[in-house]
């Protein structure tokens, strides 16, 4: 007896994963939501893996202690505004992590309750078992209404598939067993006939538990550019903590008396706190913002490597052209009608399931007056179905042989059957090939005589806009290479149609993998799409791989990126984005750097000026008293990370430029925001504290 499988009722998961960025911390509901997460990292195993924000930690604790015994107002505001910015750092990347939770609980809840009929060795019995619980290998049965249970490939049948679960697009797709359309993704529904799938993922390993470990940031690691910059970070911070232990030595001889709370204070308006405290931030929301586009990554590594690639490979067809090839025109040879051609070549077509195939077949009914057959209704025919082996199909009918193909293909069978290619049908098909079209050569056979009858035009029709995308790389400093399949003609046409900077013509998937190779031995990192089997040594070697939801399985295990929506154009989004990281990383490093080096003129004039009468020229901001020079210093360094953390989120916008043209921006915006906001976010507060009773 056949069990419904249970269906939980979730909202899309591309609408669940699609969350607000822009509210940051002031979003009340996600800060409390995050502020549990926030005071569990302030164990010093998990604050240690962020070498700046564990030192004001250190400093927090060691002032906490300093206050039981100096209880002033000035020293208890210290330790406060410590906490604070430890806090708000963790709060930073809390929320970034945090966003997903809601979700991964509503994913694994939907994993847990979901059913699947698992078919028996021998096909004969099912049983009804947890999805959970399905390993690599199991065959499961699936019908109309019923939830797909794991990942996996159609082994039998074929069946409408509702994947807005996944993707949000209400459009079915098909999928059948067979070719490059037969993968199934755990969570979507089949909205008609029968399918059997085999589970191509262990326990653990599906997609729905790749999604949660992403949206819960548990599997995201550090990046390499990342690991840099802490190191870098850390560097700063041990400069700076050896040059603070020496001011006591200085101050010495000034005669000022400097406590360990204030040199903690110095150290950490000192030390780069603002981009120590954003970085991880940053980082997650990069793969979130991937995530909101409904494309999962599998690393930051290759969000990352997005931002820095050279060379793009894409697909011709249904990237740079809108898909399929169409049908335009049946241009016959001398002697020959149009009548005559577009009936040869609908016949020809009847066995073509392709969508060319299926193309001509409705221009011979539409444009000619031809009415529509199908291979039922001649019994006495024998059709010879199109394959990418033999380039062509055809029918045997009434003592005659058509076939319809590719031109070479075409000209081998003409030849092979005894007849000759006229030099017309070489100027056709040579004219349509320049022209950017794909020619198709239709022939004849008759009494053991061959001849060819004419041939039909194929176009392909580039997309809108994707000049001016391709534009927009090359400013970028981005090679774009497009591959096909189509002989070097049509492809030199839609290359230059289309405004990509080379072209790769009658591609194997060896001539692929060695064009990436050949790419990445000149230091350039590549990226690719692709959704076949065949693709997937490619993709595997490419820098950045994103297979298509609808592809294979092997594709989506070779590519570091699997787009959910199987869109190719994506591609050009998802570089987009990476830049975006690495901008918005740069970005706020520039500003951090900066803000610390007007935090000097803030605090070490007004703590020395007394001592040293010239120093009380660099005390450009006229602060009220060292003390409150100290406080505000403390409570600025605190409040800018709030501040920062909805950009850090949201990600500094992004402009297709060169890289000379990016590094002015950043030293215009976020060099000079940084030199300048501290003056007057300190002054400002300055003139505030200096109101608070017991400081001076």
């Amino acid at each position: 007896m056949t069990t419904a499988l249970k269906t939980p009722a979730t909202p899309p998961l591309a609408e669940q994963v699609a969350t607000k960025t822009l509210s940051g911390l002031f979003d009340p509901t996600m800060l409390l939501t995050s502020l549990p997460d926030a005071l569990r990292k302030l164990d010093p195993r998990v604050m240690v893996k962020n070498p700046v924000m564990f030192v004001v930690e250190v400093g927090a604790v060691a002032s906490t202690v300093l206050a039981f015994t100096d209880s002033s107002v000035f020293v208890w505001w210290i330790v406060v505004w410590l906490w604070l910015t430890v806090v708000f750092a963790n709060l930073a990347e809390a929320v970034a992590e945090g966003r997903g939770k809601a979700q991964a609980a509503t994913l694994r809840r939907a994993k847990t309750e979901t059913t699947a009929r698992k078919l028996s060795a021998d096909r004969l019995t099912e049983q009804e078992v947890p999805a959970a619980s399905l390993q690599l290998g199991d065959l499961v049965v699936v019908e109309a209404g019923q939830i797909i249970p794991g990942d996996g490939d159609v082994v039998e049948g074929v069946a409408s598939v509702d994947e807005s679960a996944i993707t949000g697009e209400s459009a079915p797709v098909i999928r059948e067993s067979g070719g490059d359309r037969s993968a199934v993704t755990g969570g979507t529904k089949v909205l008609s006939d029968r399918i059997v799938v085999r589970i191509t993922t262990r326990p653990g390993e599906s997609f729905i538990d790749r999604m949660i470990a992403l949206v819960e940031g548990a599997s995201r690691q550090k990046t390499p550019n990342e690991i840099a910059l802490n190191i870098l970070l850390a560097s700063l911070t041990i400069v700076f903590l050896i040059a603070t232990a020496t001011l006591p030595t200085f101050a010495a001889y000034a005669h000022t008396d400097l406590s360990l709370v204030i040199l903690v204070a110095l150290l950490v308006c000192l030390i780069p706190t603002t981009i120590g405290a954003l970085l991880s931030a940053i980082g997650i929301a990069g793969m979130d913002r991937l995530v909101q586009r409904n494309v999962l990554a599998m690393s930051g590594r290759a969000v990352e490597a997005a931002g820095d690639v050279n060379t793009l490979l894409l697909d011709k067809t249904g990237t740079i052209t809108l898909g399929n090839r169409q049908a335009a025109e049946f241009i016959p040879l001398a002697g020959i009608t149009e009548t005559e051609l577009a009936d040869a070549a609908q016949l020809s077509s009847l066995a073509d399931e392709t969508p060319e195939g299926r193309s001509i077949v409705v221009l011979a009914k539409t444009g000619y007056g031809l009415r529509a057959r199908h291979t039922g209704e001649l019994p006495q025919a024998t059709f010879v179905e199109f394959t990418a082996q033999t380039r062509m199909s055809g029918v045997d009918l009434d003592g005659r042989q058509i076939r319809k193909g590719a031109a070479g293909a075409i000209a081998s069978w003409i030849d092979d059957q005894g007849g000759a290619v006229v030099s017309e049908l070489g100027e056709i098909v040579d004219g349509i090939s320049a022209s950017g079209g794909t020619p198709l050569v239709v022939a004849i056979s008759k009494e053991s005589v061959a001849r060819p009858l004419g041939v039909i035009h194929l176009k392909d029709v580039v997309k809108e806009g994707m000049r001016e995308r391709f534009d927009q790389l090359r400013a970028m400093g981005i090679r774009t290479v497009m591959i096909t399949g189509d002989n070097q003609l049509t492809a030199k046409a839609i290359a230059e149609e289309a405004g990509v900077d080379d072209f790769l013509a009658e591609a194997t998937p060896e001539d692929k993998l060695a064009l990436i190779k050949q790419e990445q031995e000149g230091g350039r990192l590549v990226a690719m799409t692709g959704d076949g089997t065949n693709d997937a040594p490619a993709l595997a070697q490419a820098d950045v791989g994103v297979a298509m939801n609808s592809g294979t399985s092997a594709a989506k295990e070779a590519g570091n990126m699997v787009d959910l929506d199987s869109n190719p154009t994506k591609l050009i989004e998802i570089v987009e984005i990476g830049k975006q990281l690495l901008i918005t990383r740069g970005a706020l490093t520039t500003f951090s750097i900066a803000n610390d080096v007007a935090k000097y003129f803030a605090i070490l004039p007004a703590l020395f000026a007394a001592a040293y009468p010239g120093l009380d020229e660099l005390n450009i901001m006229q602060l009220h008293s060292p003390e409150s020079a100290i406080v505000s210093a403390i409570v600025f360094n605190a409040l800018v990370i709030v501040a920062l953390v909805p950009l850090a989120l949201r990600g500094v916008q992004y402009k297709p430029s060169s890289a000379s043209a990016m590094l002015r921006r950043n030293l215009l915006i976020y060099g000079v925001g940084g030199l300048i906001t501290p003056f007057i976010g300190i002054k400002l507060l300055d003139l505030v504290i200096s109101l608070i009773p017991g400081i001076r």
